[in-house]
């Protein structure tokens, strides 16, 4: 096996995992670490601890790369103070900075990941107002501390990239978790693959495609040095503002799929499923194919492809990963670990 040359933290989660599946496939030799042991877990350790991070280091001195996917989530605002936010997001975030930062040259990229959760309140347009066009442009307003922490995180990320020159990208990406939406109202109003479907349009992004842009985000990140990106399944929409309008107005979001994406009447049809009422927003990745070479497989339009093919839509690493859950015991639509 060749000297491991990236590091992954939260190697148990959805995604820490998802990497530790996909790395080796790709070129890679990964070492991943969790507070919790797991079969893709190589080191049980917190991110908060600097010795344990340092020794790392010391232990495999041919890293490269990190892949910081470790974090406190928002499923964890209700069971988690705001200091555990703050200790696990910010403080451990800035260890591996920092640590990483200690090797120089060494370091090809540091990837943090983060998430669209950071917008907040810019997401939400009233009800016949346009829906909310969200690209790099647009300035977060955090709602709770998980969007706080992530911010604060990020903006870490760019101070220490700036003093030390280390390549550090951020990656904001959207929801790929598989359990169900948090939401009582979206989760009562259809099924739930149908749900996460339609999410293809313009909140949602394969955890596959999340890999791949990760990994465009590892080989451009010296040549780019510092940048924040979108992650999500490229929406079939434009910036209109006779589009944005209409996808906003109650009923109409239906019509305007029908526009742009052929074929997802007959795809949702032939499942019994139906359209959302409404899309509040759109979260816009042109920049991320632009800029990091990005080209995402599993679009809305790939999806209505496969249902009208009798084909799964999902990528098989989806079903590989599973659910993880975020607590050890039932919390709302949650899963267990």
């Amino acid at each position: 096996m060749s000297a491991p040359d990236v590091l992954v933290t939260g190697s148990a989660g959805h995604l820490g995992c998802a990497f530790m599946l996909s790395l080796p496939s790709l070129g890679h030799t990964p070492i991943g670490i969790d507070i919790r042991p797991s079969e893709t877990t190589t080191h049980v350790g917190c991110i908060t601890n600097r010795p344990f991070i340092a020794a790392l280091f010391t232990q495999y001195p041919t890293i490269k790369h990190i892949l910081h996917a470790a974090t406190l989530h928002k499923p964890h605002v209700g069971s988690h103070a705001k200091s555990d936010f703050v200790n696990v997001n910010i403080a451990g975030t800035l260890v591996l900075l920092e640590e990483s930062a200690k090797l120089g040259p060494q370091i090809d990229s540091f990837v943090f990941i983060s998430t669209t959760s950071t917008f907040g309140k810019a997401l939400s347009p009233r009800e016949a107002s346009p829906a909310a066009w969200i690209d790099e442009s647009v300035v977060p307003v955090p709602k709770n501390i998980y969007g706080v922490t992530k911010v604060a995180a990020e903006d870490l990320c760019r101070l220490v990239q700036a003093q030390t020159g280390m390549p550090v990208l951020v990656l904001r990406t959207s929801r790929f978790f598989p359990e169900a939406d948090d939401d009582e109202d979206r989760r009562s109003s259809m099924a739930d693959e149908n749900l996460k479907v339609l999410e293809l349009a313009y909140r949602r992004v394969d955890i596959a495609d999340v890999v791949s842009a990760c990994v465009c985000a590892m080989q451009r990140a010296r040549h780019i040095g510092w940048g924040r990106y979108i992650v999500s399944s490229p929406p079939p929409f434009r910036k209109e503002e006779g589009t944005l309008q209409r996808l906003n107005a109650s009923g109409k979001a239906g019509v305007v799929l029908q526009e742009v994406v052929p074929g997802i009447a007959e795809a949702l049809g032939k499942k019994g499923w139906k359209f959302l009422q409404r899309f509040d927003r759109v979260y816009d990745s042109t920049k991320t194919v632009e800029e990091l070479g990005w080209r995402p497989t599993y679009t809305i339009q790939h999806a209505v492809g496969c249902i009208l093919e009798g084909k799964e839509w999902r990528s098989d690493l989806t079903f590989k990963v599973g659910k993880k859950g975020y607590h050890n015991v039932p919390t709302g639509v949650y899963t267990v670990r």
